[in-house]
């Protein structure tokens, strides 16, 4: 007798966008399994970032299904879908400059109406460097902090799943391997799983479970990362 399936922490199958009638997005159907990492890869206008935004609910998609932990997300605001469990870090942080790290942090709490000390507790353990930096502004952070407390920040909306669209982006490398082993920590607790984008090859094969490579708007390759082989990063990854 077969295991039943876990139902994937978020699925989408057939999903089709366009903007301003170029359709920009064909077919997409992809998973995110429970307590895994998926990588979403590709060049540089593919499709990835709308794909995300379609996820989130910031782009309608003209057909296709998104569901999360196996609700439906059609028709749902960005608000609804955040509050039901998806935590989004967008391309270029996003924090608030003039809010200090612990302002920053506040807001996710307030908005989802949850207490401080056990939540904070967590993801200060998980990025130990913001605990020295509670009372700075944003704006005077480095990169590579910011991006930690975007992702703090994300976390703390206690999210069913973790979105990061490309989170090594401009960042020196010591803090790209902290982010790393912090992804990884996250996937160790079971609770969260997490959807990247991602061009950087190396932290990919460091912290995905999984893969998925977009072209010209359509899903070309995917599989176990174990399977992201030579032929494929030529093909698809290379500049």
């Amino acid at each position: 007798m077969s295991l039943p399936t876990a139902t994937p922490t978020l699925s989408i199958t057939g999903l089709n966008a366009a903007y301003d009638g170029s359709q920009i997005l064909r077919n997409i159907t992809l998973e995110v399994p429970q307590r895994q990492v998926v990588t979403l890869m590709g060049r540089n206008g593919v499709g990835k970032t709308t794909t995300l935004k379609c996820i989130v609910g910031l782009v309608k998609p003209l057909s296709g299904s998104i569901s999360l932990a196996g609700v439906p997300l059609d028709g749902r605001r960005p608000d609804e879908r955040a509050r039901g469990g998806i935590g989004y870090v967008p391309q270029g942080r996003d924090i608030f400059p003039n809010l200090t790290v612990w302002e920053n942090l506040l807001l996710s709490l307030v908005v989802h109406g949850r207490k401080a000390d056990e939540e904070v507790a967590r993801v200060l353990e998980l990025f130990p460097v913001l605990k020295e930096m509670l009372k700075r502004k944003g704006g005077v952070l480095s990169g590579g902090q910011q991006q930690q407390l975007a992702i703090a920040r994300a976390m703390l909306t206690n999210p069913k799943i973790l979105i990061l669209d490309e989170p090594t982006e401009g960042i020196q490398p010591n803090i790209i391997d902290q982010i790393g082993d912090t992804l990884i920590k996250i996937r160790q607790e079971g609770k969260v799983s997490i959807l990247l984008v991602e061009q950087y090859l190396d932290f990919c094969l460091g912290v995905a479970d999984r893969f998925y490579v977009m072209d010209r708007g359509a899903i070309v390759a995917g599989g176990p990362i174990a399977g992201l082989n030579d032929t494929i990063v030529k093909k698809y990854l290379t500049v």
